[in-house]
Formats: structure tokens, C-alpha cells, sequence
């Protein structure tokens, strides 16, 4: 670990250096790329350097009790000893942790896609629960939501929702969202009283630039419509609602959101760019599949992640067995607690893996 810890500091020396460069000030992009690399690197760097110090404090307070005869001072120094040792554990501990290989992705934007499970109108009406918990979590963290293409319901909710959330670190946060959600309420379509369990399926994509995916004129075939509503009604006189298929790959993507055709178009492409770069994604992860797959499931929409059982006010996460009796809070996006809880399960695979090889 210290092997690896002294060239992250030597690494961060040279990008340093590199920022003050004439050669690297003059192109933006260059620049661009070292300064996040070195701010990657700060905090790794900063936390060494205090656990170098506190090592030399270590061996200082050592020389001064065993040179020393005074038995009061003798005492003070051993007792700054144990602080010392202390706090070194705990660097230690924090450098581990920042030492974990960091998915390159969690920086990105994240397009997100519900849609509703089994269960009907009711997994519907889930749906937009759902959305809207997503959106009050990205408010409160100051990212923005924009709506790419949606299927809304008749009586409320959706049949699916896709949407991008841009800010800090989104991805990085919003991935442990992927795979079935699942409800237990009574139906507002019913009246019995009867519990009702119904589900939806979440996706999340990281957002892919232009330069991430190349995608050829030749590759799409674009048809336009008139757009409608729920029950099939009309709602634009214009062919402006667009479906691209990809025709290497069969991926479809349909937009009606807006009433302009360029708008619609610009929305799908987006989107489509997200599945091919997940889709190119998953192709390289699987290639890569040598280490067991993580307890923490950050892709596998099959997968059962979550139950929001309305009758206890319960919600459960199956993945790490994380249960609280927090229901409205967090369908009011207060999924602060959950998402940190699932990525220090996350850094705790990561960490066995490291201790492994």
C-alpha cells in the first residue's frame, strides 16, 4: 500500500508541475485533464502527508521517553504515544479507503429510466412515485432534472419515464438505483383494503458524450409521427414525435415529449447514446469478469433491490439487509442514509478484493 501511496504523491508533484506549464496553460483541453487528475489525487495526497507526519511524531515521542528520566514527563509522552498510535490506525483506515480504484464513470450525468413492473395502474402510479423521489433527492443536492421522453397514464403516473439528472457525481451516487422496486400498499384504484404488491424497474445509464460513441447517419432509420396522449388521443397536429432505431443493434428509442420535431430528435439521440455506451459498457465489464460479482448491484434491473411496504412505514434494502422505518421521508428523497450505506458495502467488497491479491 505505502509502495503504491508514494508514486500517487510523486504522480501528483509532476501534475502540479504541469499546471504552472506555458505548453499545458495554452490548450484548454490538456489542461483541463491534469487539473482533474490532480484534484482526483489531492485527497489521497493530503491524508498521506499527514499520516507521514504523524509517523515522525511516532518515532520523536519514542526517542523522547526513552531518553528521558523524568518520570512526569515520561508519563505526558506516553500517553501522546497512544493518541498518536491512534490516529495512525485511523489514517491508515481512511487511506484504504481512498486507495480503492474509483469507477470512472461515477463522475458522469445519469439518464435514469422507470417503468412500471407488474401490478397494472398501480405499478404506474409507482412509477411516478418513484420519479418524484428522484427528483426531490436531485434538488436537494442541487442537481438538475430534465425529462427526455415519458409515457404517462391516465390516471396518474407512468408506464415509463426517462430522464437525465446533471451535477456533481451523479452517476456515482444514483447507480446503486438500478433493478426492481418493489410496493406493498393498498391500491388508491381499490377500496377493499386488500394489500396490493406491485413493481417497477429502474434503470441507470451513464451519460455518454458524443466522443464516447461514434454513431453514423448510416447506422439509424428515423421515422416521425403525430405524438398522443393517454387513451391514444392526439395532442400535436405535426408529425413531431420521433422513434430512432439503431440498426446495428436493434436498440429503439421513441420521443414525443416536445412539439418540435429537432427537440424530440435531440432528446432520443441522447438517450440512445447512454444505452450504446452502457451497452459497450457491460460488453467490457463481462470480458473483465474474473473477480466475483459485488453483493451491491449496480445494473441488473432483474434484480429485486428495494420493498416499500406502506402498512409499517418500512423500507427495505435486500441487497445489504438495510431496513428503516422512514417510508415517507425517503419517497420525499431523503436517500441520503441508504446511498451512503450502500456504497460503504460497496468500498467493504472493494476492500476484501484488495486484501485477496
Amino acid at each position: 500500500m505505502f509502495d503504491k501511496l508514494e508514486s500517487v504523491e510523486k504522480r501528483y508533484e509532476e501534475l502540479q508541475k504541469k499546471l504552472s506549464d506555458p505548453e499545458v496553460l495554452s490548450k484548454s483541453q490538456i489542461f483541463k485533464e491534469v487539473a482533474k487528475e490532480e484534484n482526483e489525487l489531492g485527497d489521497v495526497v493530503k491524508v498521506y502527508r499527514e499520516y507521514k507526519k504523524i509517523i515522525n511524531d511516532i518515532k520523536s515521542t519514542i526517542e523522547l521517553v526513552q531518553d528521558n528520566t523524568d518520570p512526569e514527563l515520561e508519563e505526558l509522552a506516553e500517553n501522546e504515544l497512544e493518541v498518536l498510535k491512534q490516529r495512525k490506525r485511523e489514517k491508515e483506515d481512511t487511506l484504504k479507503v481512498l486507495l480503492i480504484p474509483k469507477d470512472p464513470q461515477d463522475g458522469r450525468n445519469a439518464v435514469m429510466e422507470i417503468r412500471a413492473g407488474t401490478g397494472g395502474d398501480e405499478a404506474g402510479l409507482f412509477a411516478g412515485v418513484l420519479f418524484r423521489m428522484y427528483q426531490r433527492f436531485a434538488e436537494d443536492n442541487s442537481w438538475k432534472v430534465e425529462v427526455l421522453s415519458s409515457n404517462p397514464q391516465g390516471i396518474g403516473g407512468f408506464r415509463e419515464i426517462i430522464f437525465l439528472v446533471s451535477g456533481k457525481h451523479v452517476y456515482g451516487r444514483l447507480k446503486f438505483e438500478a433493478g426492481v422496486h418493489r410496493v406493498q400498499r393498498v391500491p388508491v384504484t381499490e377500496t377493499s383494503g386488500r394489500i396490493h404488491t406491485s413493481a417497477a424497474s429502474v434503470a441507470v445509464l451513464p451519460e455518454a458524450e458524443e466522443i464516447d460513441i461514434k454513431i453514423e447517419p448510416n447506422e439509424l432509420r428515423i421515422d416521425v409521427y403525430r405524438s398522443s396522449g393517454p387513451g391514444g388521443q392526439s395532442v400535436n397536429t405535426t408529425d413531431s414525435a420521433v422513434r430512432i432505431t439503431h440498426v446495428p443493434t436493434g436498440i429503439v428509442v421513441t420521443c414525443q415529449d416536445e412539439k418540435s420535431q429537432h427537440k424530440n430528435r435531440a432528446k432520443a439521440l441522447k438517450v440512445l447514446r447512454a444505452r450504446l455506451y452502457n451497452k459497450k459498457l457491460e460488453e467490457e465489464k463481462a470480458k473483465l469478469m474474473a473477480e466475483r460479482r459485488s453483493m451491491v448491484s449496480t445494473g441488473d434491473r432483474s434484480a429485486k433491490i428495494r420493498t416499500y411496504n406502506f402498512p409499517q412505514g418500512r423500507v427495505t434494502d435486500h441487497r445489504i439487509g438495510l431496513t428503516l422505518y422512514r417510508l415517507e421521508e425517503i419517497l420525499q428523497g431523503d436517500l441520503g442514509e441508504v446511498i451512503e450505506q450502500l456504497k460503504i458495502a460497496e468500498h467493504a467488497e472493494k476492500l476484501k478484493s484488495m486484501d485477496k491479491n
